[in-house]
């Protein structure tokens, strides 16, 4: 099974994500402070604080969906409801990075980001299967009988005749309907 292995390795690849990008958006802020650098007439300081604001909120972007990764792969369950968007989204980030990347950077930093984005998007992918609860999926479950009154995928078929996977839906009788005046 590849499911918690890959939710790992996208844990670890995330966290060394976020402190990468953190540790060169700081770098990078300090530069453009020592240099007194300026951009179109923009202010150095304001953009040297900048660089450290957005790699700090980067960073900590990644962390929180490294974070994620990791409670996927804690508790080997699908990431639901903020943590699966938060997933989608860093797919989506590597996969605008990766093509920005290819241009800018070049074919290795191409690489990494596409590699990371489908680590992601099969992380979310071996997750998303759906199992009953023995952990058998339908396809293991065993021959059914065609001959039964309630078709071959009964849940009250032979096999099981005292737990249905449903319960039986209450019939209440509706009142006659009262004649109109005329």
């Amino acid at each position: 099974m590849v499911r918690r292995p890959v939710a790992w390795i996208v844990a670890v690849v995330l966290f060394v994500e976020a402190f990468g990008i953190a540790a060169l958006n700081w770098f990078l802020g300090i530069v453009v402070d020592r240099q007194d650098m300026s951009l179109a007439g923009l202010d150095p300081d304001a953009m040297s604080i900048s660089s450290k604001a957005g790699g700090v909120v980067f960073g900590l972007y990644f962390a929180l969906c490294g974070l994620v990764a990791l409670l996927v792969a804690l508790r080997d369950r699908a990431p639901a409801g903020l943590g699966r968007i938060l997933l989608i989204s860093v797919a989506v980030v590597h996969g605008l990075l990766g093509a920005f990347a290819w241009g800018l950077v070049g074919t290795g930093a191409f690489v990494f980001m596409v590699v990371v984005l489908g680590l992601v998007v099969l992380l979310l992918m071996t997750y998303d299967r759906q199992e009953g609860p023995s952990g058998a999926t339908p396809a293991e479950s065993g021959p059914k009988d065609p001959e039964s009154p309630e078709g071959p995928e009964s849940p009250e078929g032979p096999e099981n005749p005292e737990k249905p996977d449903r319960a039986p839906v209450p019939v209440t009788p509706t009142p006659p309907a009262a004649p109109s005046p005329s």
